[in-house]
């Protein structure tokens, strides 16, 4: 993926951008020069909160990612984007055998998955008219390891990282790149239940993903927890696979 995208100047799109990792892409492009970030929030009140910030670049937008009527308005109402981050997220700490809501991992999946999907769907003709662009999916090292005790979230990622490879290529001829950004530990209310590993703050990942953007890196680690998950893998799979399995089995 060669690189050509510019983060000042840009015009983005943030989902789940009131708070977390969202919010802290949201403060990075302020920082970086973005000409005009829309705060996508499933609560629309959550996302005017965060405009007030810089109320001339920020666009509080109403995006519930399991809503394609809302995906599509969006679409049409944000007709200058030419940056997609796909950051809206969910983790409802279910497993998939043992769980008494057996409904999460299609909740799950709706969200990390099609969510993703169908926010490309609509905004890459955008970005074509645009003359390119690129797509940043938040995704999780949960996607390059199955992680049996995070039930639905994990296998969620690792369709959302496929999906990335492949809406790649097809977007690659459209001028519009596609990273994929695996993300380990990081301190956000979705994470609050992790004590037993330092936590990179929010603004770290939206930085390393606007780099990676900006580089043309296809997929990019974000942060130490992550490295070390991939060098893990790298150097010990099967190893890594049964310290994974021994986690619902204690």
């Amino acid at each position: 993926m060669k690189p050509g995208f510019k983060t000042e100047g840009c015009v983005a799109i943030v989902t789940g951008a009131n708070r977390g990792i969202g919010l802290g892409f949201v403060e990075e492009l302020l920082d970086q020069g973005a000409a005009k970030i829309y705060v996508g929030a499933r609560n629309l009140a959550n996302a005017e909160e965060v405009a007030k910030r810089d109320p001339g670049r920020l666009k509080p937008v109403q995006l519930d990612v399991t809503k394609p009527d809302e995906i599509e308005a969006a679409a049409a109402a944000c007709a200058d984007v030419n940056l997609v981050v796909n950051n809206a997220g969910m983790y409802q700490m279910e497993r998939l055998y043992k769980t008494g809501k057996p409904d999460v991992v299609r909740q799950e999946m709706e969200v990390n998955f099609f969510g993703v999907l169908n926010m490309v769907r609509a905004f890459g003709p955008v970005m074509e008219k645009n003359g390119g662009g690129a797509v940043v999916n938040v995704l999780s090292a949960g996607g390059i390891v199955a992680v049996p005790d995070m039930g639905g979230y994990s296998p969620s990622k690792f369709a959302a990282r496929a999906a990335s490879d492949c809406l790649r290529a097809e977007l690659a001829p459209l001028g519009i790149g596609v990273t994929a950004l695996i993300v380990g530990s990081v301190d956000t209310r979705m994470a609050s239940h992790v004590t037993w590993i330092e936590k990179s703050k929010p603004r770290d990942i939206g930085k390393a993903g606007l780099w990676a953007a900006e580089k043309g890196i296809g997929e990019h680690d974000t942060d130490p927890h992550a490295i070390g998950v991939r060098a893990q893998l790298a150097r010990d799979p099967a190893g890594l696979a049964a310290a994974m399995a021994k986690r619902v089995q204690d």
